[in-house]
């Protein structure tokens, strides 16, 4: 069983793509959760993904993105992601063999 890591990760917008750039994050699938912040670093919003995917509340958070995007100009969008851990680096096996040896040359026989 692999654990799940959480990384953070912070994407700038204009207003007229954030509602594009959040639905986009809500279909990816690995995102826990969205964050939306104005260009001062005031949050305007939260949004759990795994409540955002059903689809009945998918739509009114769209609307919320679209109405919180006519507030400022730009935005930064803070991103929590799952990621599976990297699987470990096999161990690297040398194998030395070693062949026997040729037997001495014989001298050639004395006439």
């Amino acid at each position: 069983m692999s654990t799940l890591h959480s990384v953070v990760e912070e994407i700038r917008v204009l207003s007229h793509d954030l509602g594009a750039k959040v639905k986009e994050l809500i279909h990816e699938g690995n995102v826990r959760r969205i964050i939306i912040k104005d260009e001062h670093g005031n949050t305007f919003m939260e949004i759990p993904v795994t409540v955002a995917a059903v689809g009945a509340i998918l739509a009114p958070v769209a609307a919320a993105v679209g109405a919180i995007a006519a507030m400022a100009a730009k935005f930064t969008v803070v991103v929590e992601k799952e990621e599976a851990p990297k699987a470990p680096e096999p161990p690297v096996v040398v194998v030395v063999v070693e062949t026997p040896a040729e037997p001495p040359a014989e001298p050639p026989p004395a006439n």
